[in-house]
């Protein structure tokens, strides 16, 4: 069984379930992530309930989070490093990780500032626009880092979200030159277009010196490679990667990887893996992430790559068949 260390963002999820007036009303963009203060998330609360519009659901959540919980569920040992505050929320974010089975560390709890919080606003058309307050999360340095963990690690696992967080950055490096010492591979997730719009520095430290594996889908790595195509994004990611793994909604996935990397062959060392139907899409929260932490669980254990985007893609196809960013342990084992 691998282990695998994930390292994100701690945020727990907030969801609500509204229509386009009322989305309209809260003047953010509709299918994007923007960052806020925490008196602008204190005000778009106020705005929702005012708004009679209620939470329908809450989880300890993050990019890497929602990745990591995927993995544990289908039976990775997994390790997730984060940063929340001692509060109420903070205390729930680990208590649910843990009951998953992720496990945690006593570092990850921060005697200042407040746990960051994911506002998920979703539409009737499935598609979610969040707004997002870090928190104490985006400060987040090498103080709640479990550098011990890489020992006997196999897989080290990078939110590209962090990439908008400098405190972060020389702990980035520092765990990668660890990681690589230790024979731990090493894959990134750049888990939103605004990382690569606006963050594009930090996701180059993140890649520096090539990485294993790149998770993206193809609107972040067109920004990233500025390839114009599907296939020739995934291609152009080869330069940063060993291998990369490009989702594109219902139309599939396309996986490319370096002619020496892989013991199993291709035509142009390239795999398209088609999605699989979903009749009533509900929300698209967390299916990347879902996608990616599913694949590399089935990698990590040695499958192949026809074998991982199948696992993937029954993962993410449930995910966006119900509300929330993951599924129930059952529901893993199920589609496992």
């Amino acid at each position: 069984m691998a282990k695998i260390i994930g390292i994100g963002n701690a945020l727990v999820d907030i969801e609500f379930l509204l229509n386009d007036a009322q989305l309209t009303n809260t003047g953010l963009e509709k299918g994007n992530m923007t960052l806020a203060s925490q008196a602008e998330q204190q005000a778009l609360m106020q705005s929702l309930e005012e708004q009679q519009i209620s939470v329908s659901k809450q989880a300890s959540g993050g990019s890497s989070a929602n990745a990591i919980v995927a993995m544990a569920s289908l039976g990775s040992e997994t390790f997730y490093i984060c940063q929340v505050a001692d509060d109420a929320l903070g205390r729930f974010y680990l208590r649910d990780l843990n009951q998953i089975g992720v496990k945690t560390s006593k570092k990850s709890l921060s005697k200042q500032g407040v746990t960051g919080t994911c506002l998920s606003l979703v539409s009737p058309d499935a598609e979610r626009t969040m707004q997002t307050h870090l928190g104490i999360s985006a400060e987040i340095d090498e103080n709640a880092v479990d550098f011990g963990q890489l020992a006997d690690a196999d897989w080290l696992y990078i939110e590209g979200y962090l990439a908008m967080s400098p405190s972060i950055q020389s702990a980035i490096v520092t765990l990668k030159q660890q990681a690589m010492q230790h024979g731990v591979k090493i894959a990134v997730s750049f888990a939103d277009p605004a990382v690569v719009k606006f963050a594009k520095d930090g996701l180059d430290t993140m890649l520096a010196g090539g990485v294993d594996v790149v998770f993206c889908n193809c609107e972040e790595a067109k920004l990233y490679t500025n390839a114009t195509t599907h296939d020739t994004a995934c291609q152009s990611l080869l330069n940063v990667a060993k291998m990369a793994v490009v989702t594109n909604g219902a139309s599939g996935t396309m996986v490319a990887y370096q002619a020496d990397y892989l013991v199993e062959k291709h035509d142009n060392n390239q795999v398209f893996i088609p999605a699989l139907a979903v009749e009533n899409v509900l929300d698209t929260t967390g299916a990347g992430d879902s996608y990616s932490g599913a694949f590399l669980h089935a990698f990590a254990s040695g499958q192949d790559l026809l074998s991982c985007g199948k696992l993937a893609s029954g993962v993410a196809s449930q995910v966006i068949a119900q509300f929330g960013a993951r599924l129930t342990a059952e529901q893993y084992q199920s589609v496992l």
